[in-house]
Parts: C-alpha cells; sequence; structure tokens
C-alpha cells in the first residue's frame, strides 16, 4: 500500500504502517493534552500503541489461520482505523473461510481471558472512552477495547470479520457469487448505519463507513469476475499479436515502438523464444527521464513475472495478474515456448464481452 512503510517482517509477512497513524497519535496526544497536560498526553499515545499491538494480533491471527490452508499473507498494513492483513486469496471452502475469519476476534477474546486471569482486571463500560477522554485504568481500557473489538468485528458487516464468517454460512447453501453478493449488500446497509451515527459526532465510524461501502462493492466484483474466469481457458484472452524486443533494444528504440503501437508492455524475448521479462510503460519512461536512452531492455525489464499454461484455467491466470505488480502474466505452450501474455486489459475486456453474450 502506498504512503506506508516498513516496520519489520514477522515469519515471511510484512508489517508496514501507514503515514496516516502517525497523524492519529499527533491528534490523540493534543487531545490529551488538552485535557490532562503531557501525562495524560503520554498516556494516551501509550494506550493507542497498546490497542494498534491487540490490532496487530489480531491480523496475526488471520494471518496463521490461512498459513494452515497454504494461503500466504505478503503483508499487513496498520491505518488509523485498523489493520488491514492482504491474503494472497480467500480459502475456498466455506469451513476454511470461516475459521480464518473468525481467528482474528478468537485472539481478542485470549487476550481480553489473559488480562482478567492474570491482572484481575474488570470490565467496566466507562471504559470504552478510552481515547477521547482521560481516565480510568490503562489495562481496563484495553480490555474494554478488546471486548469491543470481538463485537464489532462479529457484526455481518462484509468484508469485516463477521461478514466473511457470514459469506462462509451463505456459501454451504448458495454458490460463492450469490453469497458474496448477499452479504455484500447486508455490509453496505451496516456502512450506511455507521455513517448516519458517525455523522453525529465520530469521525472514526465515519470512516470505516466509506471504506466498508466500497470495500464490499469491489469484493463483488471480484468474485463476480472470478466466477466467470472459471468458465474459460487462458488461451481464450491471451495476446498473441505483439511486438517482442531484444535483450539488447536500447530505450530510446522501444520508446519509438510504444509511440507506433498500442502497447503498454514489450516481452523481452531471445532468439530461441525465451522470455526475459516485460518492458513496461512505467519502466520504460523512468529510464528516459533518468538520460539513458542508450540502456538496453536487459537493463531495465521487469523479470519477476508469473506464467501459466495456455490449457491453464483461465482462473489461474486471474488470480496471477491480480497478485502482480505488473498487471500481467505470461503464457506458454506445452513445451515451455512464449507464445503470449494477458494482461488487466485483456482480463476486462474478456469479462465485458462475457457479459454482452449473456441472456
Amino acid at each position: 500500500m502506498s504512503w506506508s512503510f516498513k516496520l519489520l517482517t514477522v515469519s515471511g509477512t510484512v508489517l508496514r504502517v501507514h503515514f496516516t497513524f502517525f497523524l492519529l497519535m499527533i491528534w490523540i496526544a493534543a487531545v490529551n493534552w488538552n485535557q490532562g497536560g503531557p501525562v495524560a498526553a503520554l498516556n494516551g499515545v501509550i494506550l493507542v500503541v497498546l490497542v494498534f499491538a491487540c490490532v496487530v494480533l489480531h491480523e496475526f491471527g488471520h494471518v496463521f489461520a490461512a498459513r494452515r490452508y497454504g494461503i500466504k499473507t505478503p503483508d499487513i498494513t496498520l491505518l488509523p482505523i485498523g489493520g488491514l492483513a492482504r491474503l494472497e486469496r480467500m480459502p475456498e471452502r466455506p469451513l476454511h473461510e470461516l475459521i480464518v475469519a473468525a481467528a482474528g476476534p478468537a485472539v481478542n477474546v485470549v487476550i481480553a481471558a489473559l488480562l482478567i486471569i492474570l491482572l484481575g482486571t474488570r470490565f467496566q463500560p466507562s471504559d470504552i472512552s478510552l481515547i477521547e477522554t482521560i481516565g480510568g485504568s490503562l489495562a481496563g481500557q484495553l480490555l474494554a477495547v478488546n471486548i469491543m473489538l470481538v463485537v464489532f468485528n462479529l457484526i455481518p458487516a462484509f468484508p469485516m470479520d463477521g461478514g466473511r464468517m457470514f459469506r462462509a454460512v451463505l456459501s454451504t447453501r448458495l454458490d460463492r457469487p450469490t453469497a458474496t453478493r448477499v452479504a455484500a449488500r447486508t455490509g453496505q446497509f451496516f456502512a450506511v448505519v455507521f455513517g448516519i451515527v458517525g455523522l453525529m459526532g465520530n469521525p472514526f465510524l465515519l470512516l470505516i463507513a466509506v471504506f466498508l461501502f466500497f470495500a464490499a462493492e469491489a469484493e463483488t466484483n471480484f468474485e463476480t469476475r472470478r466466477s466467470i474466469a472459471r468458465r474459460y481457458r487462458a488461451r481464450d484472452a491471451m495476446i498473441t499479436h505483439f511486438d517482442a524486443v531484444a535483450p539488447d533494444t536500447t530505450a530510446d528504440d522501444i520508446a519509438k515502438a510504444l509511440l507506433l503501437t498500442t502497447q503498454q508492455e514489450f516481452p523481452v524475448v531471445t532468439g530461441t523464444e525465451k522470455l526475459l521479462g516485460f518492458v513496461t510503460r512505467r519502466r520504460l519512461i523512468e529510464t528516459i527521464q533518468a538520460e539513458k536512452g542508450d540502456a538496453t531492455a536487459m537493463d531495465f525489464m521487469e523479470s519477476d513475472f508469473a506464467s501459466v499454461s495456455e490449457d491453464s484455467p483461465f482462473e489461474r491466470a486471474f488470480t496471477e495478474i491480480s497478485k502482480s505488480r505488473m498487471r500481467l502474466v505470461a503464457i506458454t505452450a506445452a513445451d515451455g515456448r512464449f507464445i503470449g501474455y494477458i494482461n488487466s486489459e485483456n482480463v476486462a475486456e474478456l469479462m465485458m464481452l462475457d457479459h454482452a453474450r449473456s441472456p
């Protein structure tokens, strides 16, 4: 995610912090300073740090549950509204999705139990006013936050944890696209409710409402596209008419080809039709801006690409494109020769054509 930086890596998952998180810290410090001076400001910041530590543990609950089913999590990003774990993919089986979604709130239940058992902390509803006011014990406020996180995340507001659990249950009776649409519409209903409440004086709830509404729509569109992709093979959408470049082609020569064609990317291919990488428009422009027009394709091509066989299900190609930084996947023949590629524009065009053919 842009505007975020790497904090650390845990078991292959990068923990990132969005810069707006520090704006939240400054705001909390300012509010508490105004109410009770520097000590209150420090306590407020410490509480927020502890809360977000609980959020990180919550997200790693999802990470380790997903890993049980062979699903990787490239990174977790801390935002002012919470944490966002980017799973490589969601589990297909309803039970697996239910377990992965429930793992996060389960971590908060464990934290709350430890606070009660080890520290003898008691839950006071007044402790929920953890950030905007001062007073109350730190442990009590932290307990209240974890209880609140459990309750809030169990609301069936897709794509929150409760919404994903709701979809998993629906998927036992409905096909996945239909279950996703029902869960998404339910999530958008809750987003509207959150938005109305947020307009009454809770800006964070308003932010969550906006995120939920559009995230639910995006998830629905993604699931619809993936269901369409299951009906095709990779060869049905691959680009076969393209200009390839040799490894020693200069940036200036590729720039001329960029103007003469509609291509956004140029495969770098050897004389034996072996694909070495892709020169993307972005990398080409960066090279020209750096006044390196004589640089060869080998110097600035992107070589971290995925490839699938032409006979592979198109869904696999679609999944690889969604993970790719270049938003494309190479297609190979049965003998391993590079014969074409699929980019995100082709995916969109296939989806539009499928929709046009549908009765």
